[in-house]
């Protein structure tokens, strides 16, 4: 029997990777992508899943709740998977509201319409839908810094530093109560940084790619040794599939690469890449446009996530080294590149 489920910003990086694994994967869900299409959601995206007998995409915000409530009925959903956010820390810095407005009313609104359908009262699901599931996607700023040492794990108190992770935080306490005050069942992962194709290029990774493409400076915040722990996408939705069909209702799963990098090192590795890839017409290396800039207000040092916790329950662990994944993305944002 066919169940119809609905993935929120499914044209933007994570859920565009996403959609097409998922209805391919699973011919009996009726996936049911909602995305507003702003400047990082694109259709072109999720061209692939056109003409699937299981996809619909419908053009919608998730601030909507009269739309929500009405995408509920009409489908008879019976499950969430919610990547919809703001993401981007440099734009929380400059315009934080819409981060309030998406990442905090929208998930709220979801979770309010979830419950009103799936539902009869607190801890009172209705009769055939007992196995809806609500699953949040969220990340590990959440956690805030590290030092040098350490890692983070589920129990790790919050300690939010922009505005976007300190919004992302107030979604995931608003899925929290969902599950303690009324039982829904909802499931949380907060992922570590992702990487991979189709990703916005105003993130780390496609920003070094086109900007060497393009003969551009490639800029470096402050001394480019901020750490972060890269987890290649296909991973992620291999993740966020498991913990929507096997994890447990309540609980928060992290989802890390093991693949620490500071964005120096990084950098500097796309670019070394690249020399072998796309050699600069100049014969000289991509490495010399990299240009140190003033670094972000309230850059956090060091993000690393302890993934045991998956690993241990679903199963699940990450298979894409950092070589091979960014081999991958480089070939992607090539072949991009050429098409214009």
């Amino acid at each position: 029997m066919t169940q119809a489920i609905l993935v929120t910003g499914g044209a933007g990086f994570i859920g565009s990777n996403f959609v097409p694994y998922f209805c391919r994967k699973y011919p009996q869900y009726y996936v049911v992508n909602l995305d507003k299409l702003t400047y990082a959601g694109n259709l072109d995206n999720v061209r692939e899943c056109i003409g699937l007998p299981n996809y619909e995409f419908i053009q919608g915000d998730i601030c909507d709740a009269d739309l929500l409530t009405e995408l509920f009925y009409r489908y008879d959903l019976r499950g969430v998977i919610h990547f919809a956010a703001e993401s981007h820390v440099d734009n929380s810095i400059t315009g934080p509201k819409v981060f309030v407005s998406t990442n905090i009313e929208g998930t709220f609104n979801l979770l309010a319409a979830a419950y009103e359908h799936w539902m009869n009262g607190p801890h009172q699901v209705k009769p055939g839908y007992e196995h809806c599931r609500f699953h949040h996607i969220s990340t590990d700023e959440v956690y805030g810094s590290l030092g040098p040492e350490g890692f983070f794990t589920e129990t790790t108190p919050y300690a939010p530093n922009s505005p976007y992770s300190a919004s992302k935080a107030s979604s995931d306490l608003m899925v929290r109560a969902y599950f303690h005050t009324y039982g829904l069942n909802v499931t949380t992962s907060n992922c570590s940084n992702n990487y991979g194709p189709k990703q916005h290029r105003e993130k780390l990774i496609p920003k070094t790619i086109e900007r060497c493409l393009n003969e551009q400076p490639i800029p470096i915040y402050g001394n480019g040794l901020n750490v972060r722990d890269w987890l290649y996408v296909g991973d992620h939705c291999r993740a966020i599939d498991q913990i929507f069909h096997q994890g447990r209702a309540g609980e928060t799963y992290n989802v890390g690469g093991r693949n620490e990098q500071n964005n120096l090192n990084l950098v500097q590795t796309i670019c070394t890449m690249l020399d072998r890839m796309y050699p600069r017409a100049n014969g000289h290396t991509y490495a010399e446009l990299i240009t140190y800039v003033s670094d972000r207000p309230g850059h956090d040092l060091r993000y690393a996530i302890d993934p045991s916790k998956i690993e241990r329950e679903l199963g699940w662990r990450a298979q894409v080294a950092l070589q091979e994944g960014l081999t991958s993305t480089i070939h992607w944002y090539l072949a991009s590149h050429k098409q214009y």
